[in-house]
């Protein structure tokens, strides 16, 4: 007994000293090409286990199990904290013009829709280094990455036919506190169909001391009401630095509203009012240090870092009062590789409660159908409808029932009720009062939203996307995204097929494709069902699972620029599962770019 105790005594201060080492190495900001100049870093991807380093990821100060290890916390002692609504400001300086304002803006191309659609309305946000934020009354306060001084970043909302523009100022250092951070920022509104130039595209990133004017026209893709968007997300996406930023903090909600989804539950499709009735849930897993209790992170996770801590809008298992009635919630899944299975449970028998979708991503469905639990891959997301009427005094929690041990995906097994992770608690014991939403069980139309659009325009050329793994390193069709060359080229105004396969062995990726969204036309071979309107709703990230192969339908509509697709397992981004591509008046039709 006495060896097997020097032995395990031995083995936690390996993890320890290795811990250490790992961590001043993310604080250093050494990249892959410098770790292996120093011999630190196999081909294949992983650090070297010598001079006290570990080739397993530590995604803590150390493992236990092979388990990540925070502090404890007490869950369900804060409330849900709802999103801040961004105001509008008068004005601003230097005034917003089409071409950048150098040398303080540090935006290189010029607005193409400035005329078409100038801004109406103006905002303003600064991206600054924020400490003493509470996640939990157990932790220190946080040294986080905000946008006005919160995290998540305040809610932005707007309506179709009112185009805005905000101007996002980098206040960040270059380097963030607990050794991780890139200062360098962009923006992306995650997925507006906005011009390329306010896209937020990984390479055009702006250094601090300076600002980035993002014009959001606020139109329909092809002037088309059935292309209309509703529950969108910003989010850092610098190149080689998009998961440890937004990991640090730099996310936000978006909202748009147009005259069917008003916001207002009288008119419209009458869905529960904005902002009441109306909640915008952002969830994230993460770990803290555990002898610190401050924010961890592990640049040289590849597979994807797991937390063992769940937070829904910035803090760790919140709880919400809600009154009896319908309310909207939008759910949103922010990574950084986590996926989950969110099922309402009813712990008093155990049992799951049904509710209705109503969105895939930011897209409505036809209409609501009534569902137990919805899946949700990183940057994926669903709105639904939960009826709480007549259940004063009850509890019920939002609970993940899907089993994932590592960042390469979740295993598939979906837990008993009860059994998996509690991550918000709702207490109904708010007050009564008047519910003017529509009941989704009472909707008989075969179309309530709108129509999907139809797959009839003649695609110009089909390509085939190949997702890999590539000497340790992610790659698309074996290669790896460089800042100073696009891809390929689509043609403007025409339609695509892409075929995306998964030849990853045992990772899943979350495929998003910027500016459009798809519709998917088969999976594996075979088409979506006819009656399964949850499989052929438009989307904007597919769930490209193992051995997986998924042809999807795009068409490439209104401006032209520079754009991105990759992984949004945010690991697999840095790592450097993206190919760039630009939408152009030529195009090209190389089938395997």
């Amino acid at each position: 007994m006495a060896f097997i105790s020097k032995r395990n005594r031995k083995r936690e201060r390996d993890r320890q000293i290795a811990a250490k080492n790992r961590r001043e190495l993310v604080a250093a900001h050494l990249d892959r090409r410098e770790l292996l100049k120093m011999g630190l870093l196999t081909s294949a991807g992983l650090l070297v286990p010598k001079v006290g380093l570990s080739a397993r990821p530590l995604t803590s100060a150390g493992y236990r199990n092979d388990e990540p290890q925070s502090p404890p916390t007490t869950p369900f002692v804060d409330n849900l904290p709802l999103a801040q609504v961004l105001a509008p400001v008068p004005s601003l300086l230097p005034t917003p013009t089409r071409l950048p304002n150098a040398p303080l803006e540090q935006r290189t191309v010029a607005h193409q829709d400035w005329f078409g659609h100038p801004p109406q309305k103006f905002y303003e946000m600064v991206q600054a280094e924020t400490s003493g934020i509470m996640v939990s009354p157990d932790l220190p306060g946080q040294t986080l990455w905000t946008f006005n001084g919160q995290t998540p970043g305040p809610q932005i909302v707007a309506r179709y036919g009112e185009p805005i523009l905000v101007r996002q100022k980098n206040q960040l250092p270059l380097h963030g506190a607990d050794g991780f951070g890139m200062g360098s920022v962009s923006t992306h509104l995650h997925n507006g169909h906005t011009p390329p130039e306010s896209d937020g595209h990984p390479c055009y990133f702006f250094d601090g001391g300076h600002y980035y004017d993002y014009h959001y026209p606020m139109v329909y893709a092809g002037g088309d009401v059935r292309e209309a968007m509703h529950t969108l997300w910003y989010h850092d996406h610098r190149f080689d630095h998009t998961a440890e930023n937004t990991y640090k903090g730099l996310a936000g909600t978006f909202v748009q509203f147009n005259e069917f989804d008003t916001g207002d539950e009288t008119t419209g499709f009458r869905l529960p009012s904005h902002p009441n009735f109306d909640i915008y849930m952002a969830f994230n897993d993460k770990v803290f240090d555990e002898q610190t209790g401050r924010l961890a992170f592990d640049s040289f996770n590849f597979d994807g870092v797991l937390g063992d801590k769940f937070l829904v809008n910035g803090k760790i298992n919140p709880v919400l009062h809600v009154s009896p009635r319908r309310y909207r919630f939008r759910w949103l899944n922010t990574g950084p590789a986590r996926f989950y299975q969110f099922f309402i449970l009813d712990p008093t028998n155990n049992s799951s409660k049904s509710f209705w979708q109503i969105s895939t991503d930011g897209n409505f469905l036809e209409r609501p159908v009534q569902v137990n639990t919805c899946r949700v891959s990183v940057a994926e997301r669903v709105d639904v409808i939960v009826d709480f009427t007549g259940l004063q005094g009850k509890t019920f929690y939002i609970e993940n029932r899907l089993e994932q041990v590592d960042g390469r995906g979740p295993t598939g097994d979906v837990l008993p009720a009860g059994a998996g992770d509690k991550i918000l608690k709702i207490v109904v014991d708010g007050p009564v009062v008047p519910d003017n939403s529509i009941n989704p069980a009472t909707i008989t139309q075969p179309v309530y939203f709108y129509q999907f659009p139809d797959t009839n325009q003649v695609p110009v050329v089909t390509r085939t996307f190949k997702f890999e793994r590539n000497n340790g390193q992610w790659s698309v069709n074996g290669r790896f995204p460089d800042c100073a060359a696009d891809r390929f080229a689509v043609k403007r105004n025409t339609a695509e097929r892409w075929i995306i396969q998964n030849n990853s062995g045992g990772w899943q990726h979350p495929i998003h494709v910027h500016f459009e969204e798809f519709q998917t036309l088969s999976i594996n071979g075979r088409a979506p069902r006819t009656t399964g309107i949850v499989e052929k709703g438009r989307k904007d990230v597919f769930r490209l699972e193992h051995n997986q192969q998924a042809e999807l339908y795009f068409r490439f509509r209104d401006y032209v620029g520079r754009l991105p697709m990759h992984c949004h397992n945010v690991l697999h981004e840095d790592h450097a599962m993206m190919v760039l591509f630009q939408i152009n008046d030529q195009g090209d039709t190389n089938p395997n770019p």
